[in-house]
């Protein structure tokens, strides 16, 4: 039998289904209570409720709740552990599991209160960037029963229904380091349904003792993971007989399976491959969990408030993060917020100029006005343009510009209006359609990524990777674009490739002001992810030649051409001493220790210099020294910054 709950305006009612319709037994029974009685009160029950001339429900047209919307206890256990490996394998971890996982079945207990029904709408657990879902089946006990044999537990086992094991990675990674199992990550909603479906029903599929039934999960209706339950290394009469021992179990106790192996998206995830990786949970998502023999769920994933903000113990054993201070020389304070620096033109400055702290600006013009770049992510770029609103209420934002790629630059796009026409190089566009997802940056924040896990969490921790949908220009062009901004001319010129695949600035000449974009770090080191260093050289001519006094670089304080200058001189710098190691005979990484920063040591992360000579030992000796990927040169920089 198929045994549901659903929605009536007076009260959840119980029914039985027969030719797709809903046969109710009496009002104010709970199935619950029905599984209290034993299976063959339940089937009698049942029986009586199909041979009934009482009103039936079409099952199309019923709001189905979850077969048993309270039950007393779940255990959500780890039946297959290729689930486990392949977790494990996408940290970048062997698949090799401890010898633990082979002696005793795991299981934590989830949360009673936030089960949801099969077709409800599943909130993103608050300060999730992660959100994940997980294709399981579950047994539900009928009458309890304590130190239960495997055998006796089998018997006890009254239905089965889907489960759904909604799954907040980054919280879980966050948690993790307790060791005291899990907590904010897994309970935030767990879905049962549709049905509660008798063992008799599924006997057929039954294969030595143990349940087969094919599963399928999809996204927005493109599958993620297919596969099939009897690949579980640890059977639920094994599961139920070791979580007895000692314990009373009650009716109506869940039991969770575990995933079915890749039908989730962690298993998918590739930190060799990001790109690959179907992407985490969104708003609006639909995810789709279809089970053999136990129907169907459909849910629509919604976005959730912020949570309420904690404020962090003083760690009297972490050692205290290094001093920052961007001693650079300013033509205004270099505080954050907005500044006028020009008529009609303004630069919103985030200090100290590190990773992820850009800057922004605004140009007016007679009823119009220009946004050159979004920032990090959706709360600073939020806070940056409700500082602007006073002028752009009398100035409407009808246009903005993207310096280039790079999430502290576009991340933000999403919360521009759809009226605003974004502007960018067409390699820019194309590379963002390319770059990590932002939400995967989370890794900076959870993931052990081994010693250079502090240099991460310093530098990435103070962002909210949540929520961007990244979008992308709709407007693109080559080399140069003139705007005209409310009767003012703004000229856009693409100098890349250089800092990345293309990089736009953003010329106001009535002003005299040029937003450089990443083109130009002031107090901090910049880096080389595209190159060649030539081309950036001769960019920071071409932006000397426009004749502009003030320049907002993308990172760092105001500065005016002796700031390019000063760019100009160290990406000289490393090309001489790139050079010179090369013709010493020195490979990548013994250039790295003997390089001689000089007066360029004292800038803000300097440890840069590992993509920069990386870059130039490209250009000079492509044979000789391997590609790297940006997550190595990264973990690479971050071992010579903690050195």
């Amino acid at each position: 039998m198929r045994w549901v709950t659903y929605a009536t305006n007076t009260g959840d009612r119980v029914g039985v289904i027969g030719e797709d319709r809903i046969h109710p037994v009496a009002p104010g029974v709970s199935l619950l209570d029905l599984i209290g009685r034993g299976a063959e009160e339940l089937r009698t029950t049942g029986e009586a409720a199909l041979a009934s001339s009482a009103r039936t429900v079409p099952l199309a047209e019923a709001r189905l709740r979850p077969p048993i919307p309270r039950p007393p206890s779940i255990r959500d256990c780890l039946c297959f552990l290729d689930h486990m490996r392949n977790c494990q394998q996408a940290a970048g971890q062997p698949r090799t599991l401890k010898d633990a996982w082979y002696r005793i079945p795991a299981f934590y207990f989830a949360c009673p209160s936030t089960i949801t029904g099969p077709y409800d709408d599943v909130t993103i657990s608050p300060g999730s960037a992660w959100f994940d879902f997980e294709l399981e089946i579950a047994a539900v006990i009928g009458p309890g029963g304590r130190d239960l044999t495997p055998e006796q537990a089998e018997e006890r086992i009254i239905g089965y229904t889907i489960y759904n094991d909604w799954s907040a990675r980054d919280l879980q990674l966050r948690e993790t380091p307790l060791a005291i199992g899990q907590a904010k990550g897994k309970d935030g909603a767990t879905t049962f349904g549709p049905f509660l479906v008798t063992p008799d029903e599924l006997e057929p599929h039954r294969r030595d003792g143990r349940l087969a039934l094919r599963v399928e999960a999809a996204v927005n209706g493109e599958i993620i993971g297919s596969g099939s339950t009897e690949t579980m290394d640890w059977s639920f009469g094994e599961v139920i007989s070791y979580a007895s021992r000692g314990v009373d179990l009650m009716p109506g106790d869940v039991f969770g399976s575990g995933t079915v192996p890749g039908c989730c998206l962690i298993e998918h995830l590739s930190l060799a491959d990001p790109s690959a990786f179907p992407g985490w949970l969104r708003d609006g998502d639909v995810v789709e969990l279809t089970v053999e023999g136990l129907g169907r769920t459909r849910q629509t994933v919604r976005a959730s408030a912020a949570p309420y903000p904690l404020t962090p113990r003083h760690n009297p054993d972490r050692r205290p993060p290094r001093p920052r201070v961007n001693s650079a020389p300013s033509k205004l304070p270099y505080t954050r917020g907005l500044h006028e620096i020009g008529t009609g033109v303004w630069a919103w400055l985030l200090p100290d100029g590190g990773y992820g702290l850009s800057n922004a600006g605004l140009v007016t013009g007679e009823g119009a006005s220009l946004l050159v770049d979004t920032l990090f992510d959706l709360p600073l770029t939020a806070e940056m343009l409700d500082a602007m609103r006073e002028i752009t209420d009398r100035h409407p934002l009808t246009h903005a510009a993207i310096t280039h790629s790079n999430g502290d630059h576009t991340h933000g796009n999403q919360l521009l209006g759809e009226h605003v026409k974004i502007i960018s190089a067409e390699a820019t566009c194309a590379e963002m359609r390319h770059e990590m997802p932002p939400e995967m940056l989370t890794a900076t924040q959870v993931m052990d990524i081994g010693p250079a896990t502090s240099y991460f969490r310093e530098r990435f921790d103070a962002f909210d990777f949540s929520g961007i949908r990244l979008r992308l220009p709709g407007l693109t062009y080559d080399r140069e674009f003139t705007l005209d901004i409310g009767g003012r001319e703004v000229r856009l010129m693409n100098l890349g490739p250089a800092h990345t695949s293309a990089d736009t600035v953003v010329h106001v000449p009535d002003a005299g002001v040029l937003f450089a974009g990443d083109l130009l770090f002031v107090g901090c080191t910049p880096i080389v992810w595209s190159g060649p260093i030539a081309n950036w050289i001769a960019a920071c001519d071409a932006m000397i030649a426009t004749g502009a006094h003030t320049i907002v670089p993308g990172h760092g304080p105001i500065t005016g051409p002796d700031g390019i200058r000063a760019v100009r001189g160290y990406l000289t710098h490393v090309v001489e001493q790139a050079d010179a190691a090369h013709a010493r005979g020195l490979s990548f990484p013994e250039a790295i220790k003997a390089v001689d920063l000089d007066a360029y040591a004292t800038w803000l992360d300097a440890e840069r210099i590992v993509v920069n000579l990386h870059r130039r030992y490209r250009e000079l000796d492509p044979a000789a020294t391997p590609h790297l990927d940006q997550m190595t040169l990264m973990a690479m920089m971050a071992e010579k910054a903690l050195a």
